[in-house]
C-alpha cells in the first residue's frame, strides 16, 4: 500500500487489516501522518516502511514480496498542481512509474491504482461513465491520465490484472485537505465572513469514506475473480451539492450564524481556480452492476459526517 499514512490510504490499510490480510505501509509522510495509522499500528499483521515512491532503492528491498498493490500515493493537491505543475508530474506520474517497476520485477498479480474523476475534465455527458472521452482540464487531472495509460500498458505488456479506480471527491475522518477543511480552517480564523474560491454554484459529487472502502474491496474481489486483466470503474456518489450548499453545512455544523460569504470566482463562469471542473457526477452503474455495490450515504449526509468527525477530532 501506498501512500499508507495518507486519508484514503490510512483508511484502507484500516479496512484491509480488520478484513484478515497482511498490509506492508509505504509512506514519505510528506503529506500523511503516523497519527492516521494508529490503529493499523496496533495489528502484528501491519508493518510500515518510511519511503518516497521517487526513490525506490530506499524502499524495494523492506517492502520485499507481496500479491498485490494499491498505489494511493500522490499529491492530491488539484489547484496547487497549476502553481507547481512539475511537482506533481514528478509524484504522481514518475513515483507510478517506480512502483509499477516494482510490481514488474517482483511479479505482483494485482495492482489497483487510485485515480481521479479530473480525468474527464469538463465532461460532456452527466452523470459520466468510463467510456468518456479523457480530457483533462488540470495538470492533476492529466497526471492520473497519464498514469492510467501506464497502468494499461504494464498490465498488457507485463502480465498483472491492473484496476483503475476513478474516485470522486471522497471524505471522512482525518480529510486534511478539500473544500470542507478549507471552509473550516478558515471559519477557525474568522468567525464573521467565508472566502469562497469560485461563485458558490460549483457542483459535484461526495462520497464518504465508508462507502468509498466497501467499493474499492468490493471491485478488488470482481478483478481477481475473473479473466479480465484490466478494468476500470467510476466510484461516487450518485449526488451532488454545490460549493454553497457544502458552505452553508460546515456554517450550521459549527453552530455559526451570520457569516458574510465573500465568492472569489477566477474565471467568467464562476470557477474557483484554473483547471476547476464546474460540474461532476460520476456514472457508477458499471460498478454497481458488476459488483452490486451501492453508497449508503448521499453527498449531503457525506458532507454532515466528515465536518462531525472533524469537529470530534479537534
Amino acid at each position: 500500500m501506498t501512500g499508507a499514512a495518507g486519508f484514503i490510504g490510512s483508511h484502507l490499510c484500516d479496512f484491509l487489516l480488520s478484513m484478515g490480510f497482511r498490509v506492508v505501509g509505504l509512506d514519505n509522510l510528506s503529506n500523511g501522518c503516523l497519527s492516521n495509522l494508529s490503529n493499523s499500528l496496533g495489528y502484528s499483521s501491519f508493518r510500515f516502511v518510511r519511503g518516497d515512491i521517487l526513490t525506490p532503492e530506499g524502499w524495494v528491498e523492506d517492502v520485499g514480496l507481496v500479491d498485490g498493490v494499491y498505489h494511493f500515493a500522490a499529491n492530491p493537491e488539484v489547484r496547487q498542481s497549476t502553481i507547481d505543475p512539475l511537482n506533481h508530474y514528478k509524484c504522481n506520474v514518475e513515483g507510478t512509474l517506480n512502483v509499477l517497476e516494482f510490481c514488474r520485477k517482483f511479479k505482483v498479480k494485482h495492482f489497483v491504482f487510485a485515480s481521479s474523476s479530473t480525468v474527464y475534465g469538463d465532461p460532456e455527458v452527466i452523470p459520466t461513465p468510463e467510456s468518456h472521452p479523457i480530457k483533462p482540464i488540470s495538470i492533476y487531472g492529466a497526471t492520473k491520465a497519464m498514469c492510467e495509460f501506464l497502468c494499461q500498458a504494464y498490465s498488457k505488456l507485463y502480465g498483472f490484472k491492473c484496476l483503475i479506480l476513478r474516485y470522486a471527491n471522497i471524505v471522512g475522518p482525518r480529510l486534511k485537505h478539500g473544500v470542507i477543511y478549507d471552509f473550516m480552517e478558515k471559519l477557525r480564523r474568522d468567525k464573521s465572513k467565508l472566502e469562497i474560491l469560485g461563485d458558490g454554484t460549483q457542483v459535484k459529487s461526495y462520497l464518504y469514506i465508508t462507502d468509498a472502502l466497501n467499493a474499492t474491496f468490493k471491485a478488488y474481489e470482481k478483478l481477481v475473480e475473473e479473466d479480465y486483466p484490466f478494468e476500470i470503474y467510476n466510484v461516487g456518489s450518485m449526488d451532488q451539492l454545490t460549493v454553497k450548499e457544502i458552505a452553508d453545512i460546515v456554517v450550521s455544523r459549527m453552530g455559526l450564524s451570520g457569516v458574510m460569504y465573500v465568492y472569489k470566482p477566477v474565471t467568467a463562469d464562476g470557477r474557483g481556480w484554473p483547471g476547476d471542473v464546474k460540474v461532476m457526477l460520476l456514472d457508477t452503474s458499471k460498478l454497481t452492476f458488476k459488483t452490486g455495490w451501492k453508497p449508503i450515504y448521499d453527498s449531503r449526509r457525506s458532507v454532515e459526517e466528515t465536518v462531525k468527525s472533524i469537529l470530534l477530532s479537534q
